[in-house]
């Protein structure tokens, strides 16, 4: 591992995955990356119930990881892997927290039964959720995914916390809409002349999300 990602996700992550990647720092892990590889679901099972902390096979092959459940093991991480750099994306907390309500934590009654049943027909999903579950809705934020104040007060929190104990010249607090420049000089590559990719955004969000879901539905 070469890159942890300390950001929450809806900090754009998934636009830092394909930039990392485009960089030279990939494979590189993410929540929708998990889903495109069943087997990956288990082994971070494995670590959010408590039976793995094997975090060298976990990421066997992988040069870096963000997003969720990574973001929620950044501690563990970077002390198992003291090289790696740490890049926490952040962006207005208010802002954040809006994105989380439409996007990942959206409510929305009419899904719950398609929900259960596509559970039902898939383990791989059941497993993923499980993970999502553990690790984020009830391991960060304590199952309080829609109270605002509450929310927003472990976001800052968890920037300060990240700032506090890694070290700054290993650590780059970062917005995506920098672009390149902070993100290369900080990884001392080249500045690429491509557009910084930006993926993921709110309104793509639910289609990107399906198509995954989909997958995980029909691999069994």
């Amino acid at each position: 591992m070469r890159i942890i990602g300390a950001g929450f996700g809806r900090t754009a992550t998934y636009s830092l995955k394909l930039a990392l990647e485009q960089l030279g720092f990939g494979p590189c892990d993410h929540m929708f990356e998990i889903a495109e590889r069943p087997e990956r679901i288990y082994r971070w099972l494995d670590v959010v119930e408590g039976r793995s902390r094997d975090w060298d096979s976990l990421f066997e092959g992988y040069a870096a990881g963000v997003d969720w459940p990574t973001a929620a093991y950044w501690r563990e991480l970077a002390d198992h892997f003291p090289e790696a750099k740490v890049i926490l994306t952040v962006r207005d907390p208010e802002q954040w927290f809006e994105s989380t309500q439409k996007t990942v934590f959206k409510r929305d009654p009419l899904t719950r039964p398609l929900t259960w049943l596509a559970e039902r027909r898939s383990p791989d999903l059941r497993a993923f959720l499980k993970v999502d579950r553990l690790s984020v809705v009830d391991g960060v934020f304590g199952g309080s995914v829609h109270d605002r104040e509450h929310m927003i007060s472990v976001f800052n929190e968890h920037i300060a916390r990240v700032q506090a104990e890694i070290a700054p010249e290993r650590l780059l607090t970062y917005e995506v809409a920098q672009g390149w420049e902070p993100l290369c000089e900080f990884l001392d590559v080249p500045v690429p002349d491509t557009p910084f990719p930006r993926k993921n955004r709110r309104e793509e969000f639910g289609k990107e999300s399906q198509k995954h879901v989909q997958k995980l539905i029909d691999s069994r």
